[in-house]
């Protein structure tokens, strides 16, 4: 009697428990939501001046994140720009040729010289005519046409002088002066840079999801400051065993499903080749099912600003 009394119940706790333990839907499978994050860093190092964020802010495209003390690069700017202005102020220098009071020095030189060799030539002229008339000796005739020559060698020296006062530096001292302008403006340039660099901006609309250092501590060299979380780097993982793989490739929709939201809908995009999370196995018609590969879809940036990495999510194919 009371083995025929105890076996009502234990037949209703084996089909409550056969009820409670049943698989899911073989068209269903478990995930979570995964986050890939985006860790901004300076390529210099430097004393933390400024974090303008805290965990857990939104911040838009551009956004400032942090500053890192610039003093030496702000000083090297300021080096580069007067190096910079040094060279430009050579070449133009060059560009330009003798100044305006030398080429008026040469100006007048070349006209003197001018009425010395009109003087000198009536000179000739005289002396000339009387040799040949015998009232002069050789010697002044031949001092009056080689002075008369010497004022007009004067002439030519001077005007050449002028001449070459007017352009300016030759075309090697040019070059040279131009190359020292383009290695100023690639000094200016890089100082710039190294400014700009010690400030970071966030690269798109992200999530904060932690601060790394605190106002005041030094940062080294490439260390991250700031990690976001942009929403589009949020998406849905799961397993699926081997027989599903023939219904999850790239660009199948997927219906998400997360306690306490509105069904999302995914897209897969990437199946991996390799089983994951299993012990050896032999490949045979018994036990291949047992095989799972890991799927990733992603989801409209749209709608996971509200949703978290590691949220169970059930993901169910759409037709």
């Amino acid at each position: 009697m009371k083995i025929a009394a105890v076996l009502p119940s234990l037949t209703a706790l084996a089909c409550l428990l056969a009820t409670g333990c049943s698989r899911p839907s073989a068209n269903s499978f478990q995930g979570y939501l995964e986050g890939e994050f985006v860790y901004i860093a300076a390529p210099l190092a430097g004393r933390l001046d400024t974090l303008a964020v805290t965990r857990g802010a939104q911040v838009e495209a551009a956004a400032p994140l942090f500053t890192l003390e610039h003093a030496a690069e702000s000083a090297a700017v300021a080096q580069a720009e007067a190096r910079l202005l040094q060279a430009r102020a050579r070449f133009e220098d060059l560009m330009k040729g003798s100044r305006v009071n030398e080429l008026d020095a040469l100006r007048a030189r070349l006209a003197q010289a001018r009425v010395a060799a009109e003087l000198s030539g009536l000179e000739a002229e005289r002396q000339a005519a009387l040799f040949n008339k015998g009232v002069s000796p050789g010697s002044e005739n031949d001092r009056a046409r080689l002075t008369h020559e010497r004022d007009l060698r004067a002439i030519d020296d001077l005007a050449a002088q002028l001449a070459t006062a007017r352009l300016g530096g030759r075309t090697d001292a040019l070059t040279a002066a131009g190359q020292e302008v383009a290695a100023a403006v690639a000094a200016r340039d890089q100082a710039t840079w190294h400014v700009d660099q010690k400030t970071q901006a966030a690269p798109r609309a992200a999530l904060v999801h932690d601060t790394l250092y605190r106002e005041g501590e030094f940062v080294a060299a490439g260390r991250p400051v700031v990690s976001l979380l942009p929403p589009e780097n949020i998406k849905v993982r799961f397993f699926a065993p081997e027989p599903a793989l023939a219904s999850l490739k790239p660009g199948i929709r997927l219906r998400v499903g997360l306690d306490g939201h509105t069904p999302l809908e995914a897209v897969v995009t990437y199946v991996s080749p390799q089983a994951e999370y299993t012990p050896p196995v032999l490949y045979n018609r018994e036990n291949r099912a047992k095989l799972v590969y890991l799927v990733e879809a992603a989801l409209n940036p749209e709608d996971v600003r509200d949703l978290h990495p590691g949220q169970p999510v059930d993901v169910t194919p759409l037709p």
